[in-house]
């Protein structure tokens, strides 16, 4: 069975779809993903899809099974790289990635991430919902 790797950059795991998903290779990443989240306390995950030709509906369920599960894990989950046709794809499915933002390559999506983490931390910083807004970046 192929293994899709995992990659830790800083804060940050990427993952790079290189082959075309089956359902074993498609568990054992969430496995994975989940145990690396777990074992290193990344808050990030960037899902790089730029390989990927065409995305059906189990690779759309399998993507916002990731995000759900990084979630929970307190990580947020970027899907970069995606094609046009891709989206189109999507689209024509009536998938939503709920739970997924997306960007157009990895620098960008790092930087999403890195945004996200610096409000939450100023959100925990300045006590929660009741104080003032932040003015952000």
């Amino acid at each position: 069975m192929d293994r899709v790797p995992i990659l830790k950059i800083g804060d940050i795991l990427l993952v790079s779809i290189q082959l075309d998903m089956s359902d074993q290779t498609a568990i054992a990443l969430q496995e994975d993903l989940a145990e690396r989240i777990v074992a290193t306390g990344c808050h990030g995950v960037i899902i790089d899809i730029t390989a990927l030709d065409i995305v059906d509906s189990f690779v759309g369920r399998m993507l916002s099974t990731i995000a759900s599960i990084s979630r929970v894990l307190d990580a947020e989950t970027v899907v970069v790289g995606m094609r046009p046709a891709v989206a189109i794809t999507l689209v024509e499915l009536g998938l939503s990635l709920n739970g997924i933002r997306t960007a157009l390559n990895v620098e960008r999506g790092m930087e999403l991430i890195a945004v996200d983490r610096v409000r939450d931390d100023r959100y925990e910083f300045e006590g929660g919902p009741d104080t003032e807004p932040l003015a952000l970046p």
